[in-house]
């Protein structure tokens, strides 16, 4: 091996801290180890070739150690991503603020049944219904960089509650049926708790369509601009549900809000479309790949009307953002927020499309740091191999922050084995890059 470069202590140290979260100094070395495979430049980020690349000599034992750590070893995911969190978001914020945290989810097609989680849904990855598992992540943004600090699999009714595969899969007793708007509203939960800095939380309509999630940022005081249907109903610009109807002395008294068949509210389709041209603005949110960014938006204050009629007082005023873009015959896209009133229409529309980021994260967890790669059919196994390819992205993320921001997995100065003449991971479908 060679000598140690400044990379490489700095890796060092991050990881001894992690290794500390993982609960044993002897797993500092396989934590390193499994750390680097993921950030070295081979095609595949699965045990055996990692281990083939790491230790060509003794392969065995390296993917032995390898696998021990991701499959069987009992550590905390949740607090070593907390360390991870707790080590790379300074770096993070060293130049600039948190812009937001960003909900999302992300499928891996996977065949048969019987690895944790997989069924048949759809799949982000292939655009459509099909064999995958999905993980629901919390990730926390600045303008440059994010970072992933929850990540958990969503468990599909079937498995939910399926005693017998539960336990073949090593599902743990705790896991229960939930929607990924409630797992996103956990760990968000425990960013609050851990007084992780705030900012505004943003999502899809996926999860911004769910009235309980809205309303839990709500509870929770947060800032939000989140994706909607555009079948979502809302309260046009100075108008509200009606009162409660005045108990006149007989009957069951009520405080509910009121519809009739005159006083509806509106999709919020219904309510772009009564929009003129001249209601419309072009606003640019950031510089693209191939030259700015542009669109043109409209934002209103109306109130949701989701579910109001079990209420005793009406939903408070929300900015409800919309896109039209100008080749379009209707409105592309729907946001509701609660940015506050003062908010201009530039920086609404800079926050809720601040949303980009997440995939730019799972492209290099998935592409450079083999996020998908994991081959195992175990949950503890399948969180592990992600919480150690996050630990690894987190480092990248460090050093980007620190240094330079192009820096890709792979350009690390980490010192490894040359690689022999000719050789080539087993299951590889050519020749390994070269770093």
């Amino acid at each position: 091996m060679e000598s140690a470069g400044p990379a490489e202590r700095r890796f060092d140290e991050y990881l001894a801290k992690l290794a500390e979260a993982a609960g044993h100094a002897d797993r500092v070395v396989p934590l390193k180890s499994y750390c680097m495979g993921l950030l070295l430049p081979i095609e595949r980020k699965s045990v055996e070739p990692m281990a083939a690349r790491l230790a060509p000599s003794n392969v065995r034992q390296m993917h032995q150690s390898l696998h021990h750590l991701v499959a069987d070893a009992p550590w905390n995911d949740e607090v070593l991503l907390a360390t991870v969190r707790d080590l790379v978001i300074p770096a993070m914020m060293s130049k600039t603020r948190l812009r937001a945290w960003i909900v999302d989810d992300t499928g891996f097609p996977k065949k048969g049944r019987h690895s944790v989680g997989v069924t048949r849904q759809y799949c982000g990855q292939l655009g459509k219904q099909d064999n995958c598992r999905v993980a629901v992540s919390l990730s926390v943004a600045t303008e440059q960089a994010s970072l992933p600090v929850g990540y958990q699999l969503y468990l599909p009714q079937e498995w939910a509650e399926d005693h017998e595969r539960r336990a073949k899969a090593g599902v743990p007793d705790e896991i229960k049926l939930q929607t990924k708007a409630q797992i996103a509203l956990e760990q968000i939960r425990r960013m609050v708790a851990d007084d992780m800095p705030r900012a505004p939380v943003l999502a899809d309509a996926a999860y911004g369509n769910d009235g309980g999630f809205r309303a839990g940022l709500e509870e929770l005081k947060l800032e939000f601009a989140v994706g909607v249907q555009s079948s979502t109903t809302v309260w046009p610009p100075g108008t509200a549900p009606l009162p409660a109807k005045i108990w006149k002395g007989t009957g069951r008294p009520t405080s509910l809000l009121r519809r009739d068949e005159k006083h509806q509210p509106l999709s919020v389709k219904e309510l772009a479309l009564c929009l003129s041209p001249e209601d419309l603005r072009m606003v640019t949110w950031r510089e693209g790949t191939k030259g700015n960014l542009r669109s043109r938006f409209a934002a209103l204050r109306v109130r949701p009307a989701h579910r109001d009629y079990w209420k005793s007082e009406p939903h408070g005023e929300q900015w409800l953002l919309v896109e039209w873009p100008k080749a379009e015959k209707e409105p592309t896209k729907y946001w509701l927020s609660n940015l506050r009133l003062q908010t201009s229409l530039k920086d609404l529309v800079s926050v809720a499309k601040l949303r980009w980021r997440i995939e730019r994260d799972y492209e290099e967890l998935k592409q450079e740091l083999g996020l998908g790669h994991y081959e195992g059919r175990g949950w503890r196994g399948f969180h592990h191999h992600a919480t150690l390819c996050i630990a690894a992205y987190g480092f990248l993320i460090a050093e980007r922050s620190l240094f330079s921001p192009s820096l890709r997995a792979g350009e690390i100065d980490l010192s490894i084995p040359k690689i022999p003449p000719g050789w080539q991971p087993r299951g590889s479908t050519s020749t390994a890059r070269t770093a």
